[in-house]
């Protein structure tokens, strides 16, 4: 069995962390926060960690599509758009809720957009192939 490139290794890694973390936070708000938000601050801590883990999984995806496509800038600028789509978007959607840092809302459309570029991204690194 050979070694797999660095690349993919690393979405490997920053996808399943992100899904533990997806798993994680999810059983917070299903548990811990539903008698303490209300109902819609609840629905935004809900949809940021419903987009963390089909993000999550969008990074395992490209950790497998850099083991078997060679590696182009196109890839690399999909995986990091993830990551950071899922900081902005998810994160300013979990604080915001928690928290009710209203000013927040501000920041999770660069999540969005990072996420749009991500999956362009992807399309395009495929289509270079």
């Amino acid at each position: 069995m050979t070694e797999i490139n660095l690349t993919a290794k690393l979405f490997l890694l920053l996808g399943g962390i992100n899904a533990l973390l997806a798993v994680i936070m999810g059983a917070f708000g299903a548990h811990a926060l539903k008698v303490r938000l209300d109902e819609a601050l609840l629905k935004v801590y809900q949809t940021g960690s419903e987009y963390h883990f089909y993000h999550a999984l969008g990074l395992v995806l490209l950790g497998v599509l850099a083991i078997n496509i060679p590696i182009n800038i196109w890839l690399k600028i999909s995986g990091w758009s993830m990551l950071v789509g899922i900081i902005l978007f998810s994160g300013s959607l979990y604080l915001l809720s928690i928290f009710n840092l209203r000013w927040l809302g501000m920041v999770t459309p660069a999540g969005g957009l990072l996420f749009i570029i991500a999956w362009i991204s992807l399309i395009i690194a495929v289509l270079k192939q």
